[in-house]
């Protein structure tokens, strides 16, 4: 027999560890290949994780409600060899035979074993992880992991990577030492003393919502966000889209929202302004030759997803409907799948859906920039005509850009936005669907 690794999948964009919420086997039991192993979740999606071979569980390397990093192994299953598997077909056969031929003979019933208990495994030092090379490199230089815990990290969530560590060598060759860790958990968690009064109510927050929060906070600390504001008028695209939605769905069985509008302008902007569509990697530039647009999408249960829309730039507005209205709708049922949250180069939310004018939304890391688009209102406003300036009643939306000014400076953040009010501005009223 062989066996086979099951790892922690990846389960979406910048998620680096999951918890392992409930495992539907146990040690020795028989699974085929797409059967239920376990119930992960992280701060983006829950997922049910599958099987991918046959066999037989050995053994189960984390317990419920451990959080493990992605790639790291989780369980092993003993697969079964062809001549087992034939050895074991025969005895089936010759099983099911003599049940057909011999009269049944009543067994007293054999008392099953007692069930052996894992002992509970001893946390390490760290919740903190640490990739196998920078592991191999601390060994070598005799670097402690209380010296470790006190490095800084440049990595997602503060992850300490090989250049951090051998910056850290380099200051402790000349006497120096790491001191940010005490000052960092300081920035990150604020020690505020806040009085409650006898009428207050207490509310933990849930695993989702601290997830949301850790990642809120990094990419407040490591991305400087700068936010850009443009009005845009958008008069002939609402106009439009008024007249032609209920057309559109019964030709494409979709309804047309905004979103596929937005979709449709950001990408072709994105293709223009290459440094929005990037990444930062340490002192890299990381420009993504995909245009991957992800759309936040909130639950009533006080969820929020990011699924993406793979190459957006490539889909006309019928495949942009029919994208974004699945997603969605898998996203508010909680049926989104790991991959659809995964490899988001740009994102867009939309603060018009809850009736605000606008807002400075938070990167989402390992991204450089989010566009806010804001409520479409209509707004007196003065345009030029062939007898004079006259005031009008127009469709106006406030865009609001947050940007990385480690790679994008004012410059370009703005030309990017004005762009796109440029873009919803020339909205051809003659469009066909």
């Amino acid at each position: 027999m062989s066996e086979f690794q099951i790892q922690m999948p990846k389960i979406g964009e910048s998620v680096q560890e999951a918890t392992i919420i409930q495992w539907f086997v146990k040690e020795g039991d028989s699974v085929e290949e797409d059967d239920l192993l376990f119930e992960i979740a992280s701060d983006k999606v829950d997922s049910e994780i599958p099987s991918p071979v046959a066999g037989i569980l050995k053994k189960i390397l984390h317990q419920e409600n451990d959080v493990v990093a992605v790639g790291e192994m989780v369980a092993i299953i003993e697969m079964e060899s062809n001549d087992y598997k034939e050895e074991k077909d025969q005895r089936l056969n010759e099983k099911e035979f003599a049940e057909k031929n011999v009269s049944p003979i009543k067994k007293e019933p054999t008392p099953s074993p007692e069930k052996h208990v894992e002992p509970d495994r001893k946390k390490g030092l760290s919740n903190r992880f640490y990739s196998p090379l920078v592991k191999k490199i601390a060994r070598e230089e005799s670097v402690s992991m209380d010296e470790l815990e006190a490095i800084s990290g440049s990595g997602l969530n503060g992850r300490v990577q090989k250049q951090d560590l051998l910056t850290y060598l380099e200051k402790r060759k000349t006497g120096a030492r790491e001191t940010e860790k005490a000052e960092t958990q300081q920035e990150l968690k604020p020690q505020i003393a806040v009085s409650i009064g006898a009428e207050d109510q207490i509310i933990q927050m849930d695993r989702v919502r601290r997830l949301i929060a850790e990642h809120m906070v990094y990419s407040k600390r490591v991305a400087p966000h700068v936010t850009t504001f443009v009005e845009a008028d958008v008069s002939e695209m609402v106009i439009w889209r008024n007249q032609v939605k209920n057309e559109f769905l019964e030709k494409y069985q979709e309804k047309l929202t905004f979103m596929p509008l937005f979709t449709e302008v950001a990408a072709k902007a994105l293709r223009e302004f290459p440094f929005l569509n990037a990444s930062v990697d340490g002192d890299r530039i990381i420009l993504r030759k995909q245009i991957n647009i992800g759309m936040a999408v909130a639950t009533s249960g006080n969820k929020l997803f990011v699924p993406v829309v793979k190459n957006a730039d490539h889909l006309n507005l019928s495949g942009l409907a029919a994208e974004i209205n699945r997603l969605a709708n898998a996203g508010r049922t909680g049926k989104l799948k790991p991959e659809e949250l995964q490899g988001g180069t740009f994102t867009i939310t939309n603060f018009g859906s809850f009736g605000n004018l606008g807002g400075t939304p938070i990167i989402n890391q390992p991204q450089v920039a989010i566009l806010a688009v804001g409520a479409i209102v209509k707004k007196p406003a003065v345009v030029e005509t062939s007898t004079g300036d006259a005031i009008v009643v127009r469709h106006k939306m406030m865009l609001s850009l947050s940007y990385d000014h480690r790679i994008v400076d004012g410059a370009m953040g703005g030309a990017f936005l004005r762009r796109v009010a440029d873009l919803f501005e020339s909205f051809n009223p003659g469009r066909t669907i």
